[in-house]
């Protein structure tokens, strides 16, 4: 992320969480007992992944992940999004695969979705 102080906030109010860890370097949020979204600057991951790949700034604003989340309430998950100060992409509908899906992208690009199974939605 180009501002991991930014980054935190908006999945602060996006996830309606707060971080189970928040340093300089490092925020991580809780998405289940399995699974961590992890934020971290980009100066941080470029010194990580050294000179084997284009150093991250070079990306900034182009998607280059998607986080998909199951959620109860997409339409409530993307509204969270854009009054945080998100973008908007698609709002919420029933996708061929089977799911619900709302997509936007938070401040630095990356694709966020919010899913729900269709069988959860209808029954």
């Amino acid at each position: 992320m180009r501002d991991q102080y930014r980054s935190r906030e908006f999945y602060k109010e996006v996830l309606g969480k707060e971080p189970e860890l928040d340093v300089p370097g490092m925020t991580e949020f809780a998405l289940s007992s399995s699974a961590l979204l992890g934020i971290m600057p980009e100066s941080g991951i470029a010194r990580i992944l050294g000179n084997s790949v284009p150093h991250p700034e070079t990306g900034s604003g182009i998607p280059r992940c998607e986080i998909y989340l199951f959620v109860e309430n997409p339409a409530l998950c993307y509204e969270r999004l854009l009054l945080a100060g998100g973008k908007g992409i698609e709002a919420p509908f029933l996708r061929p695969w089977g799911d619900v899906v709302a997509y936007g992208v938070d401040p630095d690009g990356h694709v966020v979705a919010f899913a729900r199974t269709h069988q959860s939605v209808t029954g």
